[in-house]
């Protein structure tokens, strides 16, 4: 082994781990839609499937909920939507392992869960969503 050998490999040894999931596993809200409103093909192969989404959380529709909304830029209202005909290309459902703690909603998020596609309206709430993470975490950016 040559010196220049052991001071690549002495100093691979020290560099951080780096973050807890793979940049791989990374997805933009604009990537989950096709112009039409259809999902992209990307959106469809990653379908069940753990992700990792950032964006800002719209108010909660209720207290003591176990969802929020993920939206791209921030919000101050809710974009709630009537029927998947109008549910927005820019915004994510969010279901958590646990009760909701707010944050305010121009503070940046990262939320990390399993894609679900297709429609679903929530039992307690009607909230309808197209496209949501499920049993998903959420920390501050």
């Amino acid at each position: 082994m040559d010196r220049r050998r052991f001071i690549l490999g002495a100093a691979a040894l020290t560099l951080p781990a780096g973050p807890v999931w793979a940049e791989s596993d990374s997805i933009r809200l604009r990537d989950l839609y096709e112009k039409n409103g259809d999902f992209t093909p990307l959106a469809q192969s990653r379908e069940g499937t753990r992700l990792t989404v950032s964006g800002f959380m719209a108010p909660p529709l209720k207290a003591d909920s176990n969802f929020f909304v993920l939206t791209k830029r921030p919000m101050a209202v809710c974009p709630f939507c009537e029927t998947s005909a109008d549910w927005p290309d820019d915004i994510l459902a969010i279901y958590l392992k646990r009760t909701l703690q707010v944050e305010p909603f121009n503070v940046p998020l990262i939320a990390r869960g399993t894609l679900e596609l297709g429609d679903y309206r929530d039992p307690d709430t009607g909230f309808l969503s197209r496209v949501r993470l499920s049993d998903a975490t959420v920390s501050r950016a």
